[in-house]
């Protein structure tokens, strides 16, 4: 396993996450092994969330981490404020509300890396920051950032900082594979750094050195290896709305059709040589992966560690037509 850093953090911040949008109480002996496997791995990162399985993932993960005495050896990286169907929630009140839920249901008195689930444009960022910063003084975070917030936002809530002396954003969590996020998954409100329009928002995050965990890595199961140009139309059901509505489109089978090739030229998977691509761009890239039992997340993590040419990275993001045979 590789890692990384993330300001603020002390403990080394795995390259690989594990999300754990699966890991529940409901399911705790299953979700007890993952979690081991994960640690085992070095896949010390876990990714969740507030809204994760009705609050179920977080107490979970509580539990877990009590019973295996393990709290120090874990990054833990949870969201808060997403929004719901009668309101927005990115308000000082609702951050203070998600974030002592989540510590209750964690079972610990800080979260290493917290970030706002989505934001609220029509709210100024500088009450946003002052609140964080509260909780940052408190201890209660150790980190903080946005998911789903733009990097013209990430930079304006950084500049308020910086003219206040407080601390900065240090994380964030856009979209980010190879297929290109034509539609958003889950309406208004997704953020990605996919794709040629998003070339302005990748160089501010070359510039800016920021630490990027990027979800749906492999497209929510487009770049699994289960999905195929070929037998598309007989496996689709096998995806989720979010998937077909925001990935399975023309320019996405293109990828996927050099990925198949690329893949089999180089003896990996399509998942593998998928999260390969993500590791080898000039971001300081981590990937939050789904990962259902402990194969998988090994594939993914030996995927993390492949190297690709800058011309091999180009070739499968359709920005050349053609690269250099094999050999």
């Amino acid at each position: 396993m590789k890692y990384g850093s993330v300001v603020g953090v002390s403990k080394p911040v795995s390259r690989v996450a594990l999300g754990t949008m699966i890991i529940t109480t409901r399911e705790y002996e299953q979700s007890c092994r993952l979690l081991d496997a994960a640690m085992k791995l070095g896949c010390s990162t876990l990714d969740t969330a507030y809204v994760y399985a009705g609050g179920e993932s977080e107490r979970a993960i509580g539990k877990w981490m009590k019973e295996r005495n393990n709290r120090e050896q874990v990054v833990v990286l949870t969201k808060g404020c997403h929004h719901n169907q009668d309101r927005k929630r990115v308000t000082p009140f609702d951050i203070s509300a998600d974030l002592h839920d989540s510590l209750a249901r964690l079972q610990t008195s800080y979260v290493d890396i917290y970030l706002l689930h989505r934001d609220d444009t029509s709210v100024p960022v500088g009450p946003i920051v002052e609140a964080l910063n509260e909780h940052h003084r408190a201890g209660r975070i150790r980190a903080f950032g946005g998911s789903n917030w733009t990097h013209e936002r990430m930079q304006q809530a950084n500049d308020y900082a910086k003219s206040k002396n407080l601390v900065p954003f240090t994380a964030s969590s856009p979209n980010f594979s190879l297929a290109e996020q034509v539609n958003d998954p889950w309406g208004p409100g997704c953020v990605t750094i996919s794709g040629p329009q998003q070339e302005g928002a990748r160089a501010w995050y070359r510039s800016a050195n920021m630490p990027m965990f990027a979800y749906s890595s492999l497209a929510r199961g487009l770049l699994s290896g289960r999905v195929s140009r070929a037998n598309f139309e007989t496996s689709k059901q096998q995806l989720d709305d979010a998937c077909r509505n925001a990935y399975c489109h023309e320019v996405n089978f293109q990828r996927l059709d050099r990925v198949e090739q690329l893949a089999k030229e180089k003896g990996v998977t399509v998942p593998q040589l998928s999260m390969a691509w993500i590791m080898n761009q000039p971001l300081n890239a981590f990937a939050l992966v789904g990962a259902a039992n402990e194969q998988e997340l090994a594939a993914t993590i030996a995927g993390a560690e492949l190297k690709l040419s800058a011309e091999d990275c180009a070739w499968l993001d359709l920005k050349s037509a053609t690269r250099a045979a094999k050999g």
